[in-house]
């Protein structure tokens, strides 16, 4: 089956870098908010303030970063980032040991991950695509999908419980050691690696208005433009909602801590689900049909979760509310993910995905601080009401035709020759 075929060993070594990396930030989910409230005794705004500010200015601080990033090989950059996220977290446990922690450190350190987080990313998209072949890129991306839900479904519980038993750090530490281990992954895939293309390869430094290229490429794509709105919207609405229904279940409804995080741990099968339904989908549907019946199915659960109440029925339908949306997400996700790297040139990639998760990152911390506003000011459920009355209209933003052709599952490929060919 194509879901199960093998891609290499070379791309076995990314996988499972990506694996630990992955298990290790589930782990440490909420864990700076964790440490703000439990160690130096932060409030509410604090709180929303290290949600927001690390993530936002970690955006604007990767943006310089794409064109560098681009004119050089991609997996030197990919363990670098690595090892930065590794030392900067490690500096919280070092510093809380001593006594020292601060919530400016908190918030250097959430900014100085968030850049190295969108830089990774872009790089390794850049890398994957050389690293496969483009009929396994499908197959790839599902893997890496099927990886994340498992990790968000198994990740918080355990990281919460390790909070509880050896400290407010942990979790932290138990990170950046994630990222030491994906570094030595990463190296150890071994091989060559295809140069940058040309003709970016032959400019030593990138321009000033290359700063803007990715943004460019993106908006001037006729398949790529509607994607680019409608995932940055869908993506900041749906967890710009997380905050309110925290609020509504735990302090309105009275569910208990462990019945919240039961309420979305659960629903996390459903990425699983997706994430395997996904290549299968596309072998017999074609790509562009199932990238917008998903994208359309995936926008009308939220607004389920305004008529929340209490007891077994309330827990029960933000499981079936979070099922639908994570599934069709998890279906939705690796066609989206393939397609955006099919249609980028190889010597635009990491450009195009740094801008890409840049202007993510940047909405998503607006637009969750605007509805925590707005959560105080009208109450939970109206907030909650709001971002799923808007989600239905993302579907609106799909693309309307594909530009390129469906890719089937066709043949296993070998993996790469050392030199990259």
């Amino acid at each position: 089956m194509a879901g199960r075929r093998s891609l290499g060993r070379r791309f076995g070594w990314l996988w499972g870098a990506y694996a630990v990396s992955t298990a290790g930030t589930w782990l440490a989910f909420d864990a700076f908010a964790l440490i703000a409230v439990l160690a130096l005794d932060a409030g509410p705004a604090q709180v929303a303030l290290l949600a927001a500010v690390g993530p936002a200015v970690g955006a604007v601080v990767s943006v310089p970063l794409g064109p560098w990033v681009e004119v050089r090989r991609k997996r030197p950059v990919m363990i670098a980032t690595d090892l930065v996220r590794c030392v900067v977290l490690l500096s919280i446990p070092v510093v809380f040991a001593l006594g020292r922690l601060s919530f400016g450190q908190l918030l250097l350190v959430s900014v100085a991950v968030a850049a190295a987080d969108i830089t990774f990313n872009a790089a390794a998209g850049a890398f994957l695509k050389d690293l496969v072949p483009r009929r396994d890129l499908l197959v790839a991306n599902g893997r890496f999908e099927a990886t994340n839900w498992t990790a968000s479904m198994l990740g918080p519980p355990l990281g919460g419980a390790a909070i509880g038993l050896f400290g407010p750090v942990t979790s932290v530490v138990a990170n950046a050691v994630s990222y030491l281990l994906s570094a030595l992954g990463i190296g150890a895939i071994g091989g060559g690696e295809k140069p940058p293309a040309p003709p970016l390869s032959a400019e030593a430094r990138p321009r000033a208005g290359d700063l803007l290229d990715g943004w460019r490429f993106i908006l001037a794509d006729p398949g790529l433009r509607p994607l680019f709105f409608h995932t940055v919207l869908f993506n900041a609405l749906v967890m710009a909602a997380s905050p309110p229904l925290l609020v509504l279940m735990v302090d309105h409804l009275g569910f208990a801590p462990w019945q919240y995080a039961l309420a979305f741990a659960v629903p996390c099968t459903g990425g699983l689900l997706g994430s395997r339904l996904a290549p299968r989908l596309v072998a017999r549907f074609g790509r562009h049909r199932v990238l917008r019946t998903a994208g359309v199915l995936r926008a009308g659960w939220s607004l389920g979760l305004a008529f929340v109440g209490p007891g077994a029925a309330g827990l029960a339908l933000v499981m079936v509310v979070e099922f639908g949306l994570i599934t069709c997400c998890a279906v939705f996700n690796p066609v989206f993910a393939t397609y955006r790297l099919e249609r980028t040139p190889a010597g635009r990639v990491t450009r195009t995905l740094s801008a890409w998760s840049a202007t993510g990152k940047a909405t998503l911390a607006a637009v969750t601080a605007l509805w925590g506003l707005l959560a105080g000011l009208t109450g939970p459920r109206t907030a909650l009401a709001l971002a799923g009355a808007l989600l239905l209209t993302t579907p609106f933003l799909l693309p309307r035709r594909d530009g390129t052709p469906d890719i089937g599952p066709g043949p296993t490929r070998l993996p790469l020759k050392a030199d990259g060919g």
